[in-house]
């Protein structure tokens, strides 16, 4: 199943470490989390405290242990298909919170949204469209879909992993309608 994540972290340094994840299975389940620092996580951004408004004592006090995430995120994610808007930056926090509870940093991989967009489209869209125009299809749909959603992100990861999850489903949608439309022309 696809599953749409997102983190929140202590800034963009070499040093940031993930403070926030969230994850939304294209079924609606979702979780998230506040994370705790782990030992020798003492990196801290106040700008980027100010972007997503979670503060680094709210961390300390109310965040959940990074070994409880870290052990909760491979129990719920593994063997589905995972994917964040950004997956470069994500895969690297995402490492940092397994590396830090002693987990294999590789256990769980990220994808570009985008790979699940198109992979989603061209296999509704794979009976009725001819191959040779199906590749082109797909990338007009993804484009029109992508092309409606905000360019300002929330900045919380439930609410970003939601966003993600919904661009997905309106892929989904409208390639199915375009099926639909063409089956019936």
């Amino acid at each position: 199943m696809n599953v749409f994540l997102d983190f929140e972290a202590s800034s963009l340094a070499d040093r940031s470490y993930p403070i926030e994840v969230a994850w939304v299975f294209e079924d609606g389940r979702c979780e998230s989390y506040l994370i705790a620092p782990a030992p020798g996580w003492s990196d801290w951004d106040p700008d980027a405290e100010w972007i997503h408004g979670i503060a680094r004592e709210t961390l300390v006090n109310e965040g959940t242990a990074h070994e409880l995430v870290a052990g909760r995120m491979m129990e719920a994610l593994s063997g589905h298909a995972l994917f964040a808007s950004a997956p470069s930056w994500d895969g690297k926090w995402m490492s940092a919170v397994l590396r830090a509870a002693a987990l294999p940093r590789h256990a769980l991989r990220l994808q570009d949204t985008d790979v699940a967009l198109c992979e989603t489209a061209a296999a509704i869209l794979r009976e009725v469209v001819p191959a040779h125009e199906l590749t082109t299809t797909v990338r007009d749909l993804v484009a029109r879909v992508n092309a409606t959603k905000s360019d300002a992100p929330a900045h919380r990861a439930l609410a970003d992993a939601k966003a993600e999850c919904d661009l997905w489903r309106k892929v989904r949608d409208d390639a199915l309608s375009y099926a639909a439309a063409r089956a019936g022309a």
